[in-house]
């Protein structure tokens, strides 16, 4: 049996245009941490380097499972997408975003089924097949974002106010607010093959009764 997140984890995955309230139990991720403008060169590297992890892991695990003759066993998994944890530092201002003053943790989420032990295996491999600096700066960690409210974004990135602003609504309507300053990102379309209109990001944030 193949693991896909999109049937199997549609409470997270599947929201639509209309905010929800959840509550996000703990995840795997591999995780690597960044600051600085999401389009400069740097996040580009980031990004290429947890993918090659995230399909080495995929790959090192399917091979592991071909000799498994177990019918309910998860013998392949779809790679999760791109998720991103935003913030802007305490540099930069107020009332508008500035993308050079802003911190982030990208990650790929990862299935229960896979160790600690499987990831260091995987990055073993991946730096003698796939050289790259930035593999040391990637950690294995869970995170649980408990109560949030989140809502699908479609369009390009630049116009995701719009969206957090009917977040906001919604938190109003239900007595929550904002609990962090961090929101979460999940990235479900691909930015280089998608016209910006037609993009899909998950906006969420972490909510506490007022």
């Amino acid at each position: 049996m193949k693991y896909e997140w999109r049937k199997l984890e549609k409470d997270l995955y599947g929201v639509k245009t209309k905010a929800v309230l959840l509550d996000v139990k703990e995840q795997q991720f591999i995780t690597i941490k960044g600051q600085g403008d999401p389009n400069d060169e740097d996040f580009s590297k980031r990004i290429g380097a947890l993918y090659a992890l995230a399909y080495g892991i995929k790959m090192n695990y399917k091979q592991a499972m071909k000799e498994v003759k177990e019918e309910q066993a998860m013998t392949d998994f779809t790679v999760y997408p791109l998720e991103g944890l935003w913030q802007q530092n305490e540099a930069g201002s107020q009332e508008a975003l500035e993308k050079d003053k802003l911190s982030y943790t990208i990650m790929i989420g990862q299935p229960d089924f896979i160790t600690k032990e499987m990831v260091a295996q995987a990055l073993e491999n991946v730096k003698i097949k796939k050289p790259n600096p930035l593999y040391d700066e990637i950690d294995f960690e869970s995170i649980r974002d408990g109560k949030s409210i989140q809502i699908l974004h479609i369009g390009s990135y630049d116009d995701e106010p719009e969206s957090f602003a009917k977040l906001d609504a919604f938190a109003q309507k239900k007595g929550l607010r904002r609990s962090s300053k961090i929101h979460r990102e999940i990235y479900l379309s691909n930015a280089a093959r998608t016209a910006k209109d037609k993009l899909k990001t998950i906006l969420r944030y972490q909510v506490e009764e007022r």
